[in-house]
């Protein structure tokens, strides 16, 4: 279970669902025989089930599938963006440096997608999703269907119905209004990979009633 202060949770379906296909590469993690973990793309099906579905694939090689029997549980990790925090940007001192972040963890029992019409959908779903012009007709870089079928035989895909969703945002929350500024006025200098963490503070900032 991923501990989660009050002030940090975040259990919003919209939200989370919203963050899952922002930030949709996500760390897979099953214990079968041994502890497996497959960073993979994976892609939310919203309203299948209460809390949606997953839908992915991985190379058949990847001896991970075998875990997917319907029956073992699955951890998905949804990572978002993170920094370090300096205690220096606080305006209460003395304080202790930490680290912000936003993850959100999908729980359920995948299991595998046999039907072979069934997984080409969802390699077609994939390049909808991530290049849909791969798909487009004269494309030289989409395989003939020949080639497709054949490479089709190298991969094993799945679907997961999501049981649990669980979301943790350490923003800051925790901290005062003041200290939330010097946060974002000083990542705002930092630039780069730390802006996008600035953006989800400032979004969660004018989410506030």
């Amino acid at each position: 279970m991923l501990y989660t202060p009050r002030s940090f949770q975040e259990s919003d379906l919209s939200t989370l669902h919203a963050f899952m296909k922002q930030h949709s590469f996500a760390t897979v993690i099953s214990h079968g025989a041994e502890l497996n973990v497959t960073h993979l793309p994976l892609m939310l099906a919203p309203d299948r089930g209460d809390k949606g579905t997953l839908l992915g694939h991985l190379a058949r090689a990847n001896p991970h599938w075998k875990d997917f029997d319907g029956e073992r549980p699955v951890l998905c990790v949804f990572h978002g963006p993170h920094s370090y925090i300096s205690p220096t940007w606080y305006k209460a001192r003395p304080s202790v440096p930490t680290w912000n972040y936003a993850v959100v963890h999908a729980r359920g029992k995948p299991r595998l997608i046999e039907s072979r019409a069934e997984l080409s959908k969802l390699i077609d779903l994939t390049i909808a999703t991530y290049e849909p012009t791969l798909g487009a007709p004269g494309n030289e870089a989409y395989p003939p269907e020949e080639a497709r079928a054949q490479l089709l035989e190298h991969i094993v895909g799945f679907e997961l119905p999501i049981d649990e969703l669980q979301g943790k945002f350490k923003l800051g929350q925790n901290r005062s209004a003041e200290d939330q500024a010097g946060i974002m006025e000083a990542l705002t200098v930092q630039g780069g990979e730390s802006l996008a963490l600035l953006e989800l503070m400032r979004e969660r900032s004018r989410a506030k009633p």
